[in-house]
């Protein structure tokens, strides 16, 4: 709640520059700098961005700008004393403008992602884990023709990951790219490029093959807004792991998300969050309970947000040290609590990383028990293994592999969960309850301390 009140009594520029491209503001000035950026940067240093750059926006128009472009060059060539407010009548004037400006703007949006869903219905899917697998070459066209590859061998949802620290970028990159470190920059134009390519190849597969990409970092609100438009369907979207991972300053990135899931509320889109990465980088066994911790943290934002229980693709992951006993039973115990606590959530359950070896046989052995966890328990949607993870990215025979395993595990043990009842005394239920119980605690302490402080005593 606290928290709440921060993000109602404030916005920031990556919000007021994705309500400039709502309006239309898009494209990119001298140098490549997104034109949204140089009208916000501009009225930042005139100190008038409190008022809200669509405010801004719709004076221009009253100024006679005839485009949003135009309105772009009139404010930016205001001198910034000259930037003052205006009388009561006239500020009523521009926002009744500027609020026929949103309407006609948010008309549009919504009948793109209806287009998006009625090709959804039409061509169907399979039926959950979802599979889910990552396309990473920094080329847009190059991962376009490794997603269809992907697609054609059963993929479900593809994944762009992107480029290496873009989420420390204060600006969303311009147009297509071709050059990128560990993936390919999130930009309005690769989004649409992948977004085409996959409905081209879901009608020739008659299956719908959902496109995800990460709407985190210093610009989550824009790139929301760019994936909402060009009808995406998930996005990676979790203020606490840009808090904890890439020290984004927290008061900042918790007001971006909200909006970022407003706009993923409206656009119909399913957010995947990051609890994964607390077991990846902690000893999983030992720090379990911090995700349902942060499950819950993340489905009360959320919530408050707008969004419905179906869109909250909450995140965990198979990452018990494999060389431990009984690691089948505990994460068993630990997926099927995630499922006992977020009944109606997809869930979006992530494979084993960080105890990957070099022997790729064990290691597709290792992902095949992820796969039979995820239908067991029924996530919605699974990120696939690859069984050279870690070594290097996977080629395309190594997609097939792991897609053909999981395709395997899904129909072989569809339904499992409903023939097995489990023991009140046996190991799963007693770790669960140990898991639920440190995470009550710790969300207590949390309470006690309110979480921008917790977050800061980390």
């Amino acid at each position: 709640t606290p928290v709440l009140e921060v993000i109602r009594r404030h916005t920031t520029v990556s919000i007021e520059r994705t309500v400039l491209r709502l309006l239309g503001i898009s494209g990119a000035g001298p140098r490549g700098v997104p034109l949204a950026n140089v009208m916000v940067d501009r009225l930042k240093e005139a100190g008038v961005i409190n008022r809200g750059a669509a405010y801004w926006f719709g004076r221009a128009l009253r100024m006679g700008a005839r485009s949003p472009v135009e309105a772009v060059e009139r404010i930016t060539a205001i001198p910034a004393d000259r930037l003052t407010p205006l009388s009561p009548g006239e500020d009523a004037a521009i926002k009744k403008e500027v609020r026929r400006e949103i309407d006609g703007a948010l008309s549009e949006l919504r009948s793109r992602v209806d287009r998006r869903d009625a090709l959804k219905q039409e061509l169907g899917m399979s039926p959950p884990p979802h599979k889910y697998v990552i396309v990473a070459t920094g080329n847009i066209y190059d991962d376009v023709d490794q997603a269809r590859a992907a697609a054609q061998a059963g993929a479900d949802v593809i994944a762009v990951i992107r480029s290496t620290a873009q989420s420390l970028l204060d600006y969303v990159p311009h147009g297509a790219t071709t050059e990128g470190y560990g993936g390919t920059y999130a930009t309005q134009e690769n989004f649409r490029i992948m977004r085409e390519a996959l409905d081209e190849e879901s009608k020739k597969l008659r299956r719908y093959v959902q496109l995800t990409n990460y709407s985190s970092g210093l610009c989550m609100s824009e790139i929301a807004f760019c994936a909402a438009w060009e009808r995406l369907d998930m996005l990676l979207n979790d203020a606490m792991y840009g808090i904890l991972f890439r020290d984004i300053n927290m008061r900042r990135t918790f007001i971006d998300q909200y909006f970022s899931r407003r706009i993923c509320a409206l656009a119909r889109i399913i957010i995947n969050t990051g609890e994964d990465n607390y077991i990846t980088t902690a000893e999983a066994y030992e720090a379990a309970h911090t995700v349902i911790a942060s499950q819950f943290i993340n489905e009360s934002f959320a919530h408050r947000a707008g969004l419905k229980d179906w869109q909250l693709g909450l995140g965990h992951s198979y990452e018990i040290d494999p060389y431990r006993d009984q690691t089948l039973l505990l994460e068993l115990a630990q997926a099927m609590l995630v499922r006992r606590c977020f009944p109606n959530a997809p869930l979006k359950y992530m494979p084993p990383t960080k105890h990957k070896e070099t022997d790729i046989f064990f290691s597709h052995a290792y992902d095949v028990m992820a796969d039979l966890v995820a239908v067991w328990t029924r996530q919605g949607i699974q990120l696939l293994g690859m069984m050279t993870e870690a070594m290097h990215t996977p080629l395309l025979a190594d997609r097939f592999v792991a897609l053909k395993s999981a395709s395997y595990v899904h129909r072989a043990a569809r339904e499992i969960g409903a023939e097995f009842t489990l023991r009140e005394d046996g190991t799963i239920a007693q770790r669960a309850r140990q898991v639920f119980g440190r995470a009550v605690e710790l969300l207590e302490e949390c309470r006690r301390d309110g979480l921008i402080a917790a977050i800061g005593r980390a």
